[in-house]
């Protein structure tokens, strides 16, 4: 379904989005913060900060889509190779944001939850994202999936790990194992996979994110930086989406 005068909408304001066909799941590789600053003689890190504005209007459009999963790769487990000051910078803002923005997004009946290996993070990161989780927890609109920490190759890894030991303490059969249980050892347990991945930044690739549970996901890249993405290009985005015939390898 072709979502009409699209180009005019510059607000979700008064725009009632269709039903149907929407993704269940949306997630999202945010990138371009630290080349949306350097375009305009800033340091990376106000690119960072003005990103996280992006994300409470992305939130709040994805709760008037009434889709019911969005998943924000926020940090990875590759970004520790970043500069010591950009990465103590970015893991400050979890707290910033949710100090700011919780409310708001309490008063949207968004459920906060967190992936990734927490452990590593500072506890000041730890703190702010655990409080939001527990204050967010009787809501029962979009779920808000922060990615902390996260990387794909590490999550199978620990997958199997704990599926090996679940073997060997006879807790799992060999012969019960197929794709559904083991996606119950991911950090993603008990979710649909995503129905549509958008990246912002230009790149097109999947930096290690997801990478199980992207396996018949939607693509939609834009050339777009993080800071400068809006309701509009997330409305194009699930447009596209509305066009895509999914298959799933059959006819």
């Amino acid at each position: 379904m072709k979502i009409p005068f699209l180009n005019h909408i510059h607000s979700l304001e008064s725009f009632q989005y269709p039903e149907e066909n929407i993704p269940h799941h949306i997630a999202i590789i945010m990138d371009g913060n630290g080349r949306w600053a350097e375009k305009r003689g800033m340091p990376r890190a106000a690119g960072h900060k003005e990103g996280v504005s992006t994300v409470v209007k992305i939130v709040k459009a994805a709760v008037k889509c009434k889709v019911k999963v969005l998943t924000l790769y926020t940090f990875s487990t590759e970004n520790w190779k970043r500069p010591k000051p950009e990465i103590d910078f970015i893991l400050r803002l979890p707290k910033e944001f949710l100090t700011i923005y919780l409310p708001e997004l309490i008063s949207n009946n968004v459920r906060i939850e967190a992936i990734g290996n927490m452990d590593m993070l500072p506890a000041y990161t730890r703190e702010a994202v655990q409080y939001a989780i527990n204050r967010t927890r009787e809501n029962n609109g979009l779920q808000l999936n922060i990615a902390l920490n996260y990387g794909s190759r590490h999550e199978i890894l620990n997958a199997m790990k704990q599926m090996f030991l679940d073997i060997n303490n006879a807790k799992l059969s060999l012969e019960d194992l197929d794709d559904q249980v083991f996606s119950g050892y991911l950090n993603t347990a008990g979710l649909k996979d995503p129905d549509l991945l958008i990246r912002t930044g230009g790149e097109k690739r999947l930096s290690n994110f997801l990478l199980w549970q992207l396996a018949y996901t939607e693509f939609w890249f834009t050339d777009v930086l993080w800071p400068d993405f809006s309701e509009k290009e997330f409305i194009q985005a699930l447009e596209e989406y509305q066009t895509r015939k999914r298959r799933y390898g059959g006819i």
